[in-house]
Parts: structure tokens; C-alpha cells; sequence
């Protein structure tokens, strides 16, 4: 009897472990066929110290020559003077290509931008599902802290806490705005994360770990601005736009 418990004991220990390893295996598949798919986000102007500017994230999709973003990203003046041009960052290290861009669809509702480049990159897909469950872990790759020490793409893991709106009634009626009213009367459900991420994670692909598909688009600093207006950053909590939106962006733009 104690023979064949510990028998079912030892499956047991090799299943789970076997199964976890199994998991981190996939994730680890994903990410390294994810990478050349994302981008940084920024400006280059050549007299400037250092030239190079990076602001979030981005990543290729459509016919791969199309990146996404959050609008806010590059809501931006260029500095004509100083010849600064908004670009995209490719590669990973100290010396990335540098490739100019342009912005060729943006909307301000749910902060999306899509920009135009003339080099062809790796496409990332996008998920035709129309929203995610509650509970299901998902993972992140972007540039979360800015590239100091050089262009090296991060990746996070979160699973979904809540399919939420982003507005949140106000306390009082000096706190409605315009803005805040069109959100209460139509608000937008976005996806909350139990992650962390950073101003340099906007723009960031949320994707599903086993085939690296395209479930959101993390968007901290225009979710924060609303729906957390009334408290403090929390830790450990992130927000992204579902996907949908930006299929409907992406094919606006090309008919599709």
C-alpha cells in the first residue's frame, strides 16, 4: 500500500514540475520570436547630446511597415530647427537602426497611433478575440524604464484582474469635466493587470504566451489620468486597450 502511494506521490511531483517547466518553456519560445517584432519609440535629432530620444514602445503589424502605439506617445512638436524627426528604434543593444517615421492614424479615445516607416519588420499578429477572461496570465515586452544603457526589450508577465471602465464617477461636480462625462455615458472597458509597468511600457503588446497574438496594447499614463485620478499610482497594477480597437484603426487605414 505505502509502495504504490509513493508511486502516486512521485507521478504526481513529476507531473506538476514537468508541467511548469513546460510552460516557462513556451513563454521563453514566445518572447524570443516576439523580440524583433518590437520597437522603441522616439525622436532623433543630430545635434542634440545624446541624438537619440526614447519615449515608449511600439510593435509592427499590418503589412510590416505599420507600428502601434498610444497616441499620447507621439503627441509631440518637433523641434524643426534642430532638425528633430520622430523614428522608430530597431535591434537591441548600444546601436540600433534608426528608421524615420511618420504618424499616419491616431485616436485620441483609445489613445492609439499608427505609424508609416519604409523598412519591412517582423509582424506581430493580432487576436481576433474579442475580449479576454478574467484570471488568464498574459505577457508584455517593451522598454519600461527608457534605454540609458542601451535598447533591451523587458518582458513582465500579469494575469487579467478585471475587465473594467476607464472612467470612474466623480466625488463631486467640480470634478466632471467634459471629457469625464462622454467616458461616464459610454465608457470604455479596458483590461487590468496585476503588473507593473512603466511610462516607457506604453505602447507595449500585451500577447498571449503560447503563440505571442495580440490580446491589448498597455497603455499606463491616459488610463492613470482618468480612472485614478483621485488616488495615488498604485503598485503593481497596470491597464491595457483590447485589440480590437486597433483592428479597427489598422483597418481604416488600409480597407481592410
Amino acid at each position: 500500500m505505502h509502495r504504490y502511494a509513493w508511486v502516486w506521490l512521485g507521478l504526481m511531483l513529476t507531473t506538476g514540475l514537468g508541467s511548469g517547466y513546460g510552460q516557462a518553456s513556451e513563454l521563453a519560445d514566445t518572447v524570443s520570436a516576439v523580440k524583433p517584432s518590437i520597437v522603441g519609440i522616439g525622436t532623433y535629432s543630430p545635434s542634440r547630446r545624446p541624438p537619440s530620444r526614447l519615449l515608449g514602445t511600439g510593435f509592427v503589424v499590418g503589412d510590416g511597415r505599420h507600428i502601434a502605439t498610444n497616441a499620447h506617445v507621439v503627441d509631440i512638436e518637433l523641434d524643426d530647427l534642430k532638425q528633430e524627426q520622430l523614428v522608430v528604434f530597431v535591434g537591441i543593444g548600444n546601436t540600433p537602426r534608426v528608421i524615420p517615421a511618420k504618424v499616419v492614424a491616431s485616436e485620441s479615445r483609445h489613445d492609439l497611433a499608427l505609424l508609416k516607416v519604409s523598412d519591412r519588420l517582423p509582424v506581430m499578429r493580432l487576436s481576433n478575440r474579442k475580449t479576454v477572461r478574467e484570471g488568464e496570465s498574459y505577457a508584455f515586452t517593451g522598454f519600461p524604464l527608457g534605454a540609458i544603457l542601451g535598447l533591451y526589450p523587458v518582458t513582465h508577465r500579469g494575469m487579467i484582474s478585471s475587465i473594467t471602465p476607464m472612467g470612474i464617477p466623480a466625488q463631486s461636480s467640480g470634478q466632471l469635466s467634459a471629457h469625464k462625462i462622454r467616458q461616464l455615458r459610454q465608457p470604455l472597458m479596458v483590461y487590468q493587470l496585476d503588473a507593473t509597468a512603466y511610462p516607457g511600457n506604453s505602447g507595449s503588446p500585451l500577447y498571449d504566451p503560447d503563440d505571442g497574438t495580440v490580446v491589448g496594447i498597455l497603455n499606463g499614463v491616459y488610463v492613470k489620468s482618468t480612472k485614478e485620478d483621485v488616488l495615488s499610482d498604485p503598485s503593481g497594477i497596470s491597464y491595457a486597450i483590447p485589440v480590437r480597437y486597433l483592428r479597427e484603426l489598422l483597418s481604416s487605414l488600409t480597407g481592410g
